[in-house]
């Protein structure tokens, strides 16, 4: 992560920077669940599914609604995100970073939470549905 070089817990919540990818893959920054532990000579590297303020068209079996009490900092406040594991990726903890929502005498001032235990069972079983795997 470019603002905190380590990895984030397993549900931590982060901001990726998808630019560099090609449409249909994700294009943007954008909010994150990372669903992957520390691994040992995976140094730099996690798992993530993206979130998205959208609501897909069709609900399906890897989408899930996760509520966000509070919101995230600006511009992604929103009471719930999708999570959009049929897009499951594996990045470079350099396109990470810690949404924050402002300075405190210079110093920025990072949103650092965690989905509950029951949030990410609910992401890990529709990771395996996006992924045609089933449980």
């Amino acid at each position: 992560m470019t603002d905190e070089p380590y990895h984030p817990k397993q549900g931590a919540i982060v901001i990726c920077d998808f630019k560099g990818f090609v449409p249909p893959e994700m294009v943007k920054r954008r909010p994150a669940v990372i669903v992957s532990p520390r691994m040992r000579k995976r140094e730099g590297l996690c798992t993530i599914v993206p979130l998205s303020t959208t609501p897909p068209k069709d609900i399906e079996a890897y989408h899930y609604k996760l509520f966000i009490d509070p919101v995230l900092p600006e511009p992604y406040s929103a009471e719930f995100h999708w999570v959009k594991a049929d897009m499951v990726y594996t990045v470079s903890l350099e396109r990470l970073y810690l949404p924050f929502f402002g300075k405190d005498q210079g110093k920025r001032m990072y949103d650092k939470r965690i989905i509950s235990r029951d949030d990410l069972v609910n992401v890990q079983q529709c990771i395996l549905a996006g992924l045609g795997i089933n449980a």
